[in-house]
């Protein structure tokens, strides 16, 4: 999964969930971006995004592994 889908996909869950999202592509690092859900931040690279790269994201972020599902 590339890192536009993955942002997508998350957006849609905070949606359906009532959840704060926020997306910050420009304060990372490089090509890094910042994604923020309920006050949880983490830095989210670019390019493609393994299944445990992303299984990280999401208990960084507090979410369960099936959110994107």
């Amino acid at each position: 999964m590339k890192r536009p889908k993955f942002v997508r996909l998350l957006k849609q869950f905070c949606r359906r969930t009532g959840r704060s999202f926020s997306s910050d592509l420009t304060s990372g690092k490089g090509s890094h971006a910042r994604v923020t859900v309920n006050g949880k931040t983490t830095t989210v690279k670019a390019g493609e995004l393994t299944p445990a790269y992303v299984a990280l994201l999401l208990k960084q972020l507090g979410l369960p592994r099936d959110a994107l599902d």
